[in-house]
């Protein structure tokens, strides 16, 4: 007699795992740090921008840790430092301990305290040209795009003349034409005043390119549906132009003034390396350069130090430029 077996309930099938939902809803801001985050060259250049950044604007709280300025004559003050033609006796420029980079041929100034002021300067000279620059492009290019007709003619012509202009030969001409204004003759100008004369002639030939690209810009986005969209509701122009295409310019204003950024710091380099810039004793990248053309023949060191650092900087720059672009573009698969 055979037995059957007692019968087994069905297997019972367990639930599948719960999948964790992709992320939805990210801002745009989250989404290009994201793909931003995922540029190793953009996070390498940025971090090397940033030290230059500190170090400018953290120049005087450097020099006095450092415990050296860059005015003081240390190289004719103490006896040992320069020799009977007034080059530094120790090697490489007269890197020690005490000076870190060396001293300055002939006045025996601080190579440190000079290159970390001179990067304040043209920092600050080109962050305040990029400020005035993009504000004046802003508001050209978009009133022109919006408008259009005979205002968008007429700014456009005006763009064109000033695109047509040698802008490097106008910057040497006009500097000292509008510094002669401001002074008696004789008369020193001060730092800031002639700081500000170099901002004023930069920002006056150089806001034509970023307002062509706006203007650009707002002649393919007027014509949007949700432009057309807020015009039918009833919008004034001032509120679909800050709410409707402001928010779509903010992408090409970034990347514009990223890469001008170097551009004006080697421009304003130029200026003062050709003598139309900032002069002494205000320390500055391009004098540096001047100073460094005249003696590389001796002392090949005072030539590379800002010659170097220029060099690292603008390359960081624009990188970082290219970065960005790169993770703001929302077609970008980097």
């Amino acid at each position: 007699m055979t037995t059957l077996a007692p019968p087994t309930d069905p297997p019972v099938e367990e639930d599948p795992p719960a999948t964790r939902p992709a992320p939805t809803g990210l801002r745009p801001s989250q989404l290009a740090w994201r793909r931003f985050r995922r540029d190793r060259t953009g996070i390498a250049a940025a971090c090397v921008v940033a030290v230059f950044v500190v170090a400018g604007l953290g120049a005087p709280l450097f020099a006095k840790l450092y415990g050296k300025d860059p005015y003081t004559t240390y190289g004719q003050n103490r006896p040992g430092l320069l020799n009977e033609f007034g080059f530094p006796i120790a090697p490489n420029g007269g890197m020690s301990g005490e000076f870190w980079l060396g001293l300055e041929p002939g006045l025996g100034r601080d190579v440190l305290t000079q290159l970390l002021y001179g990067i304040r300067t043209s920092l600050l000279i080109s962050l305040a040209v990029v400020a005035v620059v993009t504000v004046l492009g802003v508001l050209v290019g978009v009133t022109a795009g919006y408008l259009g007709g005979g205002t968008d003619f007429v700014v456009g012509r005006v763009i064109d003349v000033m695109l047509s202009f040698p802008s490097t030969l106008f910057f040497i001409a006009f500097t000292p034409v509008v510094t002669s204004l401001l002074t008696e003759p004789g008369e020193q100008m001060s730092s800031v005043l002639r700081a500000g004369v170099i901002i004023a002639v930069l920002a006056a030939f150089g806001w034509a390119s970023v307002a062509r690209l706006l203007r650009g810009q707002v002649l393919s986005l007027r014509s949007r549906e949700y432009v057309e969209a807020a015009r039918v509701i009833g919008a004034s122009p001032g509120r679909v132009v800050l709410r409707e295409l402001l928010p779509n310019l903010v992408t090409p204003i970034l990347v514009s003034a990223s890469m001008a950024v170097p551009t004006y710091v080697t421009t304003e380099a130029a200026l003062s390396y050709l003598g139309v810039g900032m002069v002494e004793p205000t320390p500055d990248w391009g004098r540096m350069l001047l100073k460094g053309a005249e003696v590389y023949k001796t002392d090949i060191t005072y030539m590379c130090v800002p010659g170097i650092s220029m060099l690292v900087f603008v390359v960081a720059f624009n990188l970082l430029g290219d970065s960005v672009r790169d993770a703001l573009d929302p077609k970008s698969d980097r």
